[in-house]
């Protein structure tokens, strides 16, 4: 898919033709596509299609008519029937007059750009603009944390009777996903230091550098916030682990208990029935016997049973 805005000096038009100070925003693009933009534009196809590989690493190739920026985004992801947070490729192109974005799918990054609900952007602006897409996506990864954070708080208050693998499970796949995002967030890191130490990549203005600046903070804490998080999900993972197996082992316990406890009726009616002298029951010629051999029986279940409670076996 490939869209085509224009800033105005009121708004952004999403225009047909390839103009002077346009957006380029390519989703996924087919192969025509990419090389439509990549010989109106004079770029490599392969740099153009590069960020179409999800595998792809951050970084900045610098050529003789554009610059080439790619830098990893948060997304949402199903897996095992939950969504989860995965990193893909951005890459950004600069080319003279013109700003080119391709991706394999559609990103939340752009909504706000798209809907012009951001301040100061203008497509024609292509400097301020990387710097607007770099600030947002940090932000966007502090966002995604802050998520993964209550989400790991809400598994943790089923902590304590958890028998079962699920929450284990997607403890586990939070702990993934903050390791994608560390990985992730120390290549953005390079490309923002890259960015503000040199003059020659981007032209930068007085406002640009405050930007750059606070982009560096943001994508900063997002780092601290993944170091932080990822060791509390290991340590709650393993927590949770053992706890899952003391649950289990607790319920076998009872269930061991029990059987100890309906064992002893068991025996005595089995010892009781299966007795005969000449035909008849033990303790046949005494009245009540039967009513006697069971309350004998459960008496000895329940002197068990307040046994074991008070050894806090149960």
């Amino acid at each position: 898919m490939k869209q085509i805005f224009l800033s105005t000096i009121t708004d952004l038009e999403e225009i047909q033709t390839f103009q002077p100070g346009a957006w380029i925003n390519l989703v996924n693009p087919s192969q025509s596509e990419s090389m439509e933009v990549a010989e109106h534009f004079n770029i490599d196809i392969t740099d153009l299609r590069a960020p179409l590989d999800a595998e792809e690493s951050s970084r900045i190739v610098v050529e003789d008519d554009y610059k080439l920026i790619i830098v990893d985004v948060p997304i949402l992801e199903e897996r095992n029937n939950m969504t989860y947070y995965v990193t893909i490729p951005l890459g950004i192109i600069l080319t003279e007059d013109s700003i080119i974005t391709t991706c394999l799918e559609k990103l939340p990054l752009f909504d706000q750009f798209i809907h012009h609900r951001l301040r100061n952007f203008y497509t024609f602006m292509k400097s301020r603009f990387v710097f607007q897409i770099l600030y947002r996506n940090a932000q966007l990864y502090l966002s995604a944390l802050r998520t993964i954070d209550r989400k790991s708080e809400e598994i943790e208050s089923q902590l304590h009777e958890a028998t079962k693998n699920e929450e284990l499970i997607v403890l586990m796949e939070l702990e993934k996903t903050i390791v994608y995002f560390k990985a992730s967030l120390k290549m953005n890191e390079r490309i923002v230091k890259k960015l503000s130490g040199s003059s020659s990549l981007l032209r930068k203005y007085e406002e640009d550098e405050d930007l750059l600046e606070d982009t560096m903070v943001e994508t900063q804490q997002a780092l601290e916030m993944a170091d932080i998080y990822g060791n509390i999900l290991n340590s709650m993972t393993q927590a949770y682990a053992s706890i899952i197996s003391n649950n289990q082992n607790t319920i076998m316990k009872t269930l061991a208990l029990a059987t100890i406890v309906l064992s002893i009726p068991t025996m005595v009616f089995s010892a009781y029935g299966m007795n005969f002298k000449d035909n008849t029951i033990p303790f046949n010629d005494i009245p009540h016997a039967f009513e006697w051999v069971i309350f004998a029986a459960f008496a000895i279940s329940l002197s068990l049973t307040f046994y074991f409670i008070r050894k806090r076996w149960f």
